[in-house]
C-alpha cells in the first residue's frame, strides 16, 4: 500500500492499456494510411490518429517520469528490508529489481524518441512520419509491457523477512560483476577520459549548431551516446566518491538521499536529458530528405543540440561541485 508503488502500478497499467489500443490502430495505419486519399476511412483514421497520439504522448510522458519515481520508491522502501541501506539493497531484494530498472531506462529512451517524432510529425501538414512513429510504437509496446510485468513482480515479491545485500557488497572491490569492475577503474585516467570526452562532445555540438551540417549532427549524436556510457562509469568510478567523501564508497544511489540534498536527481536528470537530446539530433537526420520536413528538421536539431549541451554542462557542473567546495581529495587513488 506504499503510495509510490500504487502510483507506478496504476499509472503504468493505464499506459499499457493505452498502448495496446494504439497498437491496434497502428496496425491498421500501416496498411491503410494514405494522406492523399479523401475517403471516409482515411478521414476517420486521421481523427483517430490525432486523438490517440495525444493520449499516447501523455502515457509515454508518465513512463519517462516513472523512471525517477521508481528509483525514489525503491530508495524509500529500503527501511522495510533487512540489510538494505539504499535503493541498491531494495532492488537486490529479489530477481526482478534490477531488470525492472533496466526496462525503465530503455522505456525512457524509447518513449522520448516517440514523443520527439510525434512533435516533428505534427509540424508538417502531410504528417510524413505517421507510419514511422506507429512502427516505433509497435516496438515500444512489448518493452513497456515487459517493464510493467517486471515492476509488478518486483513489488509483489518483496519480502521484509529476506536479508538483502546492499551497495557495500555489490560495489565492493572483492565483488564479482561488471558494476564492481567499473567502480574500481583507476580514478585519474577516468577523470581524464570523462572531462576530455565532455569537451569534445560539447565542441562538436557547438559546431553542429553553427554549421547545421549532417556530419556534425551525426558525430554529436554518436558522441552523446558514448558520453552517456562514460558518465555512468565516471559516477561509479570517481564522481560518487566526492559526494560521499569516502574513497571506497561507489554506490550510484546513495546520492539520491536527503543526506546528500537529493543531488542525484538533478545529476541524473541532466545526464539523461542531455544525452537523449544529443542522440536524437542524429536519429532525425535521415528525415531531412522529406520535403515537408526539410526546413523543420534543421531548426529542431539546432534547438535540441543547444538543450543537450546545456544539460550535459549542468551535469558536469553538479559533479564538479563537491570537488570544488568540499575538502575531500582523491590523492593517490
Amino acid at each position: 500500500m506504499q503510495p509510490g508503488v500504487l502510483a507506478l502500478i496504476v499509472g503504468s497499467g493505464i499506459t499499457v492499456l493505452l498502448l495496446f489500443f494504439a497498437a491496434i490502430l497502428g496496425l491498421k495505419i500501416l496498411f491503410r494510411w494514405d494522406i492523399r486519399s479523401n475517403s471516409e476511412e482515411q478521414l476517420g483514421l486521421e481523427r483517430k490518429t490525432y486523438l490517440v497520439s495525444t493520449l499516447v504522448q501523455y502515457g509515454l510522458l508518465f513512463e519517462v517520469v516513472s523512471l525517477f519515481l521508481f528509483i525514489y520508491t525503491a530508495d524509500d522502501i529500503h527501511n522495510l528490508l533487512v540489510g538494505a541501506m539504499c535503493a541498491t539493497g531494495s532492488l537486490n531484494a529479489n530477481a526482478y529489481g534490477f531488470p525492472a530498472l533496466y526496462a525503465k531506462i530503455a522505456t525512457l529512451f524509447l518513449s522520448g524518441s516517440w514523443i520527439a517524432l510525434n512533435y516533428i510529425d505534427n509540424k508538417a501538414e502531410d504528417y510524413p512520419l505517421t507510419r514511422t512513429k506507429y512502427r516505433l510504437l509497435l516496438a515500444i509496446f512489448p518493452v513497456v509491457l515487459a517493464g510493467y510485468v517486471l515492476q509488478t513482480e518486483y513489488f509483489s515479491r518483496i519480502s521484509p523477512n529476506v536479508i538483502t545485500s546492499c551497495c557495500g557488497v555489490l560495489f565492493s572491490e572483492g565483488s564479482k560483476g561488471i558494476a564492481s569492475s567499473i567502480a574500481f577503474l583507476p580514478a585519474r585516467p577516468m577523470q581524464s577520459v570523462f572531462y576530455s570526452l565532455f569537451a569534445v562532445t560539447a565542441m562538436t555540438g557547438v559546431a553542429a549548431i553553427r554549421t547545421g551540417t549532417r556530419m556534425y549532427f551525426v558525430s554529436f549524436s554518436f558522441l552523446s551516446g558514448v558520453f552517456f556510457i562514460a558518465s555512468i562509469a565516471a559516477i561509479l568510478s570517481f564522481i560518487s566518491l566526492y559526494f560521499y567523501q569516502l574513497p571506497t564508497h561507489h554506490c550510484p544511489f546513495d546520492v539520491l538521499q536527503s543526506g546528500y540534498y537529493y543531488a542525484g536527481y538533478p545529476l541524473y536528470a541532466s545526464l539523461f536529458a542531455g544525452c537523449f537530446f544529443g542522440i536524437m539530433t542524429g536519429v532525425v537526420e535521415p528525415f531531412r530528405k522529406i520535403g515537408s520536413l526539410s526546413h523543420v528538421i534543421p531548426l529542431v536539431q539546432r534547438r535540441w543540440a543547444l538543450v543537450s549541451i546545456l544539460a550535459i554542462a549542468l551535469f558536469v557542473a553538479i559533479s564538479l561541485a563537491p570537488v570544488v567546495f568540499l575538502p575531500f581529495k582523491l590523492g593517490g587513488y
